[in-house]
């Protein structure tokens, strides 16, 4: 009873040492990252009717397309890039339970039974009085055993691990958060280029069909003696030139259609979209603050975190400065029969504490404090090339989208006035005031105006995608370990069935 008490006394005292221990190390305060009070690109420029993109994922309704929204919410179900990234969250999250465990005692029990004779085998001496004597008949021997080590986490080591991987493992939900946000906008993006090959595609339909009038009239002008027969060679060659894109167009389209199949998750020969037009107005979504900018990217977020795992491994590099203790105990049984083992004469225990420090490593540790540093060190200046560069491109984006509202606005009054050439020229023609070559150069004008026009709305629409991204989709790094946070949402709905 006395020693039980003594050994309880020595347990308690070691563990209120350890919950009371320091752990050695620098605390993480996040470091400053430079950033603008203001997005210069956004001055001056008031877009009409801005809408904010909705929180969360739902980011791509603001262009109000049915299929558009079908596609993205198969973006979360199927997409084999979010499901690796969802594995490897859970693979970090379950890093942090094992590196909890640590703070607590391993015990184990262990059971063994051997049977034990021949001539020149010794009986147990303590069994037969201390003499020692051959066998004579074959000896069992039966133990059970309860074991138990704890490592006193006196200095910290084992908190700062834990530390380090819960950073570890929310820069990985923030990574499935990018890789999520990543996937959807590329599908927007195909998505918004596919529909301007159809609406391409329309206009080529058009303008061959405008080809085909205007080679009728050469030829019957030609019959009747008008003109000459290289004007109905000319309109051959511009009909076969517009037929030529018109087929080429489809290469573009069934590309952008294979891109989007992969994105959801599906075989391109299982998928297919049929031919549509999309809505006419580019919307864009208000920039904000230029910090706030820091809680909305998960990849700034990520970078943040990384920079807090790194800090905590330095602590866990000075920790191998202090020796690790270590307590162990064993409480079992012991008999030579199975019947009656667990009994009070058979009971024995040991109980004992371990101290391990080493004196001479010849510079490892100092080098692992210097490495452990100087990795810290890498995060930050990648956290705060990660910062600039998310600056950056939402400056590309607005100053993109405002440029190119102007550049809009140019090239739809020069597609009004070629059209209007083309029949002028046209009309001048069947009146014989003009040769052929007028109108097929008014007519080319024309198609590479109206063409302009489709590459400027295009580039608008994905600039728009891409502000969205640049300002995170969204997202808030608040959500990081929440029931509202990407790993949550995902976690069940991306994992492969058992």
């Amino acid at each position: 009873m006395k020693h039980a008490l003594r050994s309880a006394s020595i347990t308690a005292m070691l563990a209120g040492m350890a919950l009371a221990g320091c752990a050695v190390g620098p605390n993480y305060h996040r470091p400053t990252a430079a950033h603008p009070q203001r997005f210069k690109e956004a001055e001056g420029w008031k877009p009409a009717e801005p809408r904010e993109a909705a929180s969360g994922s739902d980011w791509w309704s603001i262009y109000g397309d049915a299929t558009l929204d079908e596609l993205e919410k198969q973006i979360d179900i199927s997409n084999q890039t979010l499901k690796a990234s969802e594995a490897a969250w859970r693979q970090a999250t379950a890093l942090v339970s094992q590196a909890r465990a640590g703070l607590f005692p391993t015990i184990g029990v262990s059971a063994t039974g051997t049977r034990s004779g021949g001539s020149g085998g010794r009986a147990n001496a303590a069994q037969l009085g201390g003499t020692v004597a051959p066998l004579t008949h074959p000896v069992n021997e039966f133990e059970l055993v309860g074991n138990a080590s704890w490592d006193l986490d006196i200095w910290g080591k084992i908190r700062r691990t834990i530390e380090s991987d819960v950073a570890n493992a929310q820069a990985s939900e923030a990574d499935l958060a990018a890789a999520r946000l990543s996937a959807q906008a590329a599908l927007a993006s195909d998505y918004i280029q596919l529909r301007v090959a159809d609406e391409q595609q329309q206009l080529l339909d058009k303008t061959v069909e405008g080809y085909k009038r205007s080679l009728e009239i050469t030829e019957n002008q030609y019959h009747v003696g008008v003109v000459a027969k290289a004007d109905v060679i000319t309109a051959q060659t511009q009909l076969g030139g517009a037929q030529s894109q018109q087929i080429a167009i489809g290469v573009t389209r069934a590309t952008l259609e294979h891109a989007i199949a992969v994105l959801i998750g599906k075989a391109p020969a299982d998928f297919s979209l049929p031919p549509a037009t999309l809505g006419a107005t580019v919307p864009v979504i208000p920039a904000g603050v230029p910090s706030t900018l820091l809680e909305r990217r998960p990849d700034i977020a990520g970078a943040e975190r990384r920079m807090a795992a790194a800090n905590a491994q330095i602590g866990v590099a000075i920790a191998a400065y202090f020796p690790d203790l270590t307590l162990t105990g064993t409480y079992g049984f012991a008999s030579n029969m199975v019947s009656g083992l667990v009994h009070a004469s058979n009971n024995f225990w040991s109980f004992g504490g371990a101290a391990n420090e080493t004196l001479l490593d010849f510079g490892a540790r100092p080098a692992q404090v210097r490495q452990a540093r100087a990795a810290y060190d890498g995060t930050v200046a990648n956290y705060r090339e990660t910062v600039l560069t998310a600056f950056q491109q939402v400056e590309d984006e607005l100053s993109t989208l405002r440029i190119l509202e102007k550049q809009v606005d140019v090239q739809e009054q020069t597609v009004k006035s070629a059209d209007l050439a083309v029949q002028l020229t046209l009309n001048q023609y069947r009146a014989g005031t003009v040769a052929y070559t007028t109108v097929v150069t008014a007519q080319a004008i024309a198609l590479g105006d109206a063409e302009t026009l489709l590459t400027i709305r295009q580039s608008r629409l994905v600039a728009s995608v891409a502000l969205i991204q640049a300002l995170g989709g969204g997202w808030d790094a608040s959500s990081l370990g929440t029931e509202r946070g990407t790993a949550a949402t995902l976690a069940v709905g991306t994992r492969p069935a058992q």
